[in-house]
């Protein structure tokens, strides 16, 4: 089994689910190119500039808490192997493997088009959910900045936000966040999924060490902000030993709430997850999936609504039990965090801001 350093993916196959060629990294030929030329080189990140016609999405999934979204990129240099949003590279031609981490799509005229559908008088505002099909604090927001102005206008708009990520670079923006926060109008979850560095590696092989994300929950916290811990998904006999030292961690933190979801392999995920586990996991490789199953009725994934996020089974029901546990403990999700979407105002146009 070929592994590549500093990514997730062991490899670049795809399914025949939209009729794609199979790509797979050749395994042989690495060896003979090491060989004659020296340490294979490591892959480069190429970024593409995708220009959509909308920018929020819509869903009517009736276990997920928020009805649209934003995603200023797709694809994610974080290359976390579980990641479910995966497979929406195949709607690009390009594989779930190594190309969704590695072939990337930025977004630059999503800010324009954001004012745009927020100045259609028939909007009604609901909290907007960033982070939930791509980290929008991965590496290349640094150079693109999409997510500081997506939220600048959120900003603006006194528009509710609710923010996924599993980066510090988030703290950047606090500036912003603080003051929309004072409003009741932003959320952030910050994603720990392991403590240990060298799970992390492998996990999330981009991704900021574990105490950099822990310290920007402090920051977050410190600065008023209503801040979650996520610790998605829970991977048995991998990640699952940790959930009450994370929680007692993120509480630590100034964290006021946390979740978690049971490791999801939809699609062509499975499949690249069964490949990561021979590779760094190959003495507990069949452990861990059959406990997968066993809160899957017996799949690698459930896609049905109500389990999907929950998993179900005595496995399941223990990770609940533990998780509820520690959070009493710990005096994590003792109120709710409600947003406010009364405080919306329209953009003006630039007439307008003149008067």
């Amino acid at each position: 089994m070929v592994t590549i350093s500093g990514r997730g993916a062991t490899e670049n196959s795809t399914s025949s689910r939209f009729g794609l060629p199979e790509r797979e990294v050749d395994g042989d030929w690495l060896d003979e190119r090491e060989e004659i030329d020296g340490p294979v080189p490591k892959l480069q990140t190429t970024i593409t500039v995708l220009k959509p016609k909308t920018t929020i999405t819509y869903n009517r999934s009736p276990d997920i808490g928020f009805d649209r979204s934003i995603n200023g990129f797709s694809g994610c240099e974080h290359g976390c192997i579980y990641c479910f949003a995966r497979p929406t590279h195949a709607y690009h031609d390009l594989s779930p493997g190594l190309d969704f981490e590695t072939r990337l799509f930025a977004k630059p005229d999503a800010p324009a088009l954001l004012r745009a559908e927020l100045s259609n008088p028939r909007y009604r505002a609901a909290p907007i959910a960033m982070g939930t099909n791509t980290d929008p604090y991965q590496p290349i927001e640094g150079k693109w900045r999409i997510t500081r102005a997506l939220i600048e206008i959120l900003a603006e708009t006194r528009h509710p936000l609710t923010i996924t990520t599993k980066s510090d670079r988030v703290v950047r923006d606090i500036d912003l966040l603080a003051p929309m926060a004072a409003e009741g109008l932003v959320a952030v979850a910050v994603s720990v999924t392991s403590l240990d560095p060298a799970i992390a590696r492998t996990l999330e092989p981009r991704a900021p060490h574990p105490e950099r994300r822990l310290a920007a929950v402090e920051k977050l916290a410190a600065a008023g902000i209503p801040t979650y811990v996520s610790i998605s998904p829970v991977i048995p006999a991998i990640t699952d030993h940790e959930m009450e030292h994370l929680l007692e961690r993120a509480a630590g933190a100034g964290a006021k709430a946390a979740f978690f979801i049971p490791v999801r392999l939809p699609h062509e995920v499975a499949p690249l997850f069964r490949a990561w586990l021979d590779a760094h996991f190959p003495d507990r490789a069949g452990k861990v999936m059959a406990t997968i199953q066993a809160m899957r009725g017996g799949r690698d994934n459930d896609p049905q609504f109500g389990s999907r996020m929950r998993g179900t089974g005595p496995w399941a029901d223990l990770m609940r039990t533990r998780f509820w546990i520690a959070c009493r403990k710990y005096g994590l999700n003792q109120q709710r965090i409600a947003l406010r979407s009364d405080r919306f105002l329209p953009p003006q146009g630039a007439q307008l801001r003149l008067l």
